[in-house]
């Protein structure tokens, strides 16, 4: 019982892969619906949340923060799923959430922008030069966003168990790849590795929960302990954000710390 994240840039043939590693393994393939049910729990347009997942953050919002509350609910969303193992998620910022959890797979899914730009302009029905100007505006985009939320560059191959070059291998020889890495001793889950992957998810509900209120919030979870760590201006709010807190399921317990928060929102 394992885990995999494929990160993937547009039309790399990462979803085409993703689904083919599920099937032959049985596994759920999730990516697009976790945006979905994240904004259903949250409330938050879908529109707002995709955009704030993807483009790179605005002057403006490096100040209010509106991205990395976004974020923090596809994060709770996410490691919900994730939690239950079994699972193949491709899509953006994944392997960002289980960077230390042992029995998840880091796949990375490269193909040549020649191959991509003709692909594009077949499933689109767009000009060359119009193809390559969206893939080349997507691709940074991204960059920028992975290096404002966590301070790394998505190409940066040491972030990834695995990476895929889709062009002398076929997509089905790829998935096959996968599979037979995953089936390695280091990817399976333990009961370590399973405690480490359910204080993440319960540390992400109770900042998904607090995020609105507290929006610079940062916070972590030991078996059903959890720990949050406000600005000491907003200890007055203390009641409040026990309150908010406890209500998330695995939460046993709630021990709030007083420091002063260097933001990057």
């Amino acid at each position: 019982m394992s885990i995999i994240t494929i990160s993937r840039g547009s039309y790399s043939r990462g979803k085409e892969v993703a689904e083919k590693v599920a099937r032959k393994l049985g596994y759920e393939c999730i990516s697009r619906d976790v945006i979905v049910e994240a904004c259903d729990e949250y409330n938050v347009p879908e529109v707002k949340l995709v955009r704030a997942i993807h483009d790179a953050p605005s002057i403006l919002e490096r100040f209010t923060g509106g991205k990395m509350r976004f974020l923090a609910y596809l994060q709770a969303a996410l490691l919900e799923h994730l939690q239950k193992d079994n699972v193949v998620y491709h899509g953006l910022a994944g392997h960002f959430f289980v960077e230390n959890v042992s029995h998840v797979l880091k796949v990375r899914i490269i193909a040549d922008m020649e191959d991509r730009v003709k692909l594009e302009m077949k499933r689109e029905g767009i000009s060359e030069s119009e193809a390559r100007r969206i893939l080349s505006s997507d691709d940074e985009e991204r960059r920028k966003w992975s290096r404002y939320a966590f301070g790394i560059d998505t190409r940066d191959s040491s972030l990834y168990d695995l990476v895929l070059h889709i062009k002398k291998i076929t997509g089905d020889e790829a998935a096959d790849l996968i599979c037979h890495t995953v089936a390695l001793e280091h990817f399976h889950t333990t009961p370590q590795s399973q405690r480490a992957m359910d204080n993440l998810t319960v540390a992400a509900g109770v900042k998904a929960a607090l995020i609105d209120l507290k929006p610079e919030v940062e916070v972590s979870a030991e078996n059903g302990a959890v720990r949050v760590k406000v600005r000491s201006s907003q200890l007055s709010e203390e009641w409040r954000i026990k309150r908010l807190a406890k209500a998330v399921p695995g939460v046993q317990q709630v021990q709030i710390e007083a420091q002063e928060i260097s933001l990057r929102s």
